[in-house]
């Protein structure tokens, strides 16, 4: 049932090109944002100055310190990030790569940033992206000043925590199909399934011949490698994505970038692999009158591209709101606990239940876009692939 060879190849080169995609989208998501002025740091600097000699505005300061701010917060935990939290103020740093025109290549820890309050190098971190600073020796990130024509030429490839996640999901995937596929092969050939490859079995015949077979028809095993594949990274990302503690809590799949970055791949299958006959239905459906086509040729043009932006769109929103709401029930207890340690206390039941059903939502919820994500990209292969019929 499970070709070893064949579907561990496809499995590296698929997400080796799923890395070198990603790191991209991100360099180049991270070069158009909108960068601080210096004038605006300068600023920022003389009031915590200014500060720091009153009595009063340090109270007022300290009291804004104490209040929790849950956007920032879930946006934090929602974000891609340049270190993996562990607990408390410990993280486990990653590496930073970039590359720009005036300074080449720059390759070093994360933890040179102390959190984003040192420079390293040259470079900075602000929120979550690297910019360049005019010194090049260690100084205090608030005394920095960033110049901004080195920035805007920065291109981020850093193994960030979604591209560590992904590099942790595919060798789990690798590691999982790779001892199944030797268990049919040579271990337990001829044999009836035990343990492990027992408990998978009934999830791959599901999606082979429940989903993907139905969807494509008697070409389907051309495809069945890659639509495995989708789904089962899917899952396990998502099921990854819901455990708090490493090496889980990054929100792969709700990257847009990795939710793109599959949806090309459904889009390029569909295209390459599309014949005559599905060329013939999206320019000039046959049958249909000439004034028609029309309008109906554009429409149909027009799908071709907004079937996979609709995969992408619906990974990627299912997935981080589901995030969203859960921190945002949890982020309750704290905002409440603002008005007194009494009030925190009375609304936690509460809140707790609602952030367990929400995990347990998304358990289905993570189940459900791999079936619908594969199920759709089947759909789509069907349709391009599909014999005419007189």
């Amino acid at each position: 049932m499970l070709k070893n060879k064949r579907l561990a190849l496809l499995t590296i080169l698929t997400f080796t090109m799923f890395t070198l995609i990603y790191s991209i989208n991100g360099a180049q998501d991270s070069s158009h944002n909108q960068l601080p002025h210096n004038e605006a740091i300068d600023a920022e600097n003389h009031e915590h100055m200014g500060a720091a000699h009153t009595s009063e505005a340090g109270e007022s300061e300290g009291h804004a310190e104490e209040k929790l701010n849950a956007g920032k917060l879930i946006m934090e935990h929602v974000a891609d990030a340049h270190g993996w939290h562990l607990w408390g103020n410990t993280e486990l740093p990653l590496p930073v790569i970039v590359y720009s025109s005036d300074r080449g290549f720059a390759c070093f820890s994360s933890s040179h940033f102390e959190h984003g309050h040192k420079t390293f190098d040259g470079y900075m971190l602000q929120g979550q992206k690297i910019v360049a600073v005019n010194e090049m020796e260690v100084i205090d990130a608030h005394h920095a000043t960033i110049n901004e024509e080195v920035s805007a030429n920065i291109y981020d490839i850093s193994i960030t925590k979604n591209v560590a996640s992904l590099f942790i999901c595919c060798a789990l995937m690798l590691f999982i199909f790779t001892n199944i596929a030797n268990s049919y092969t040579r271990k337990r050939k001829g044999l009836a399934p035990t343990g492990f490859q027992n408990a998978m079995e009934p999830i791959i015949m599901f999606v082979r011949d429940d989903l993907i077979k139905p969807s494509i028809g008697h070409k389907y095993e051309k495809y069945l490698p890659y639509l495995l594949t989708v789904f089962f990274f899917i899952w396990i990302a998502n099921m990854m994505g819901l455990i708090p503690i490493f090496p889980g809590g990054a929100n792969l799949t709700g990257s847009i970038s990795v939710a793109l970055t599959l949806a090309v791949f459904t889009f390029v299958i569909v295209t390459v692999n599309a014949n005559k006959n599905y060329w013939e239905h999206v320019f000039m459906m046959p049958g249909v009158p000439k004034g028609v086509l029309i309008l109906l040729t554009p429409i149909e043009i027009l799908g071709v591209f907004l079937r996979p932006f609709v995969l992408m769109i619906r990974l990627f929103a299912n997935i981080t709101a589901g995030h969203i709401i859960a921190l945002a029930f949890f982020s309750l207890i704290f905002i409440f606990g603002q008005n007194g340690t009494a009030v925190g206390l009375a609304v936690s039941p509460l809140t707790l239940v609602f952030t367990v059903f929400m995990t347990v939502l998304e358990l289905l919820v993570a189940f459900l876009q791999a079936y619908v994500f594969t199920m759709l990209s089947a759909v789509y292969i069907g349709a391009a692939v599909e014999d005419h019929h007189h």
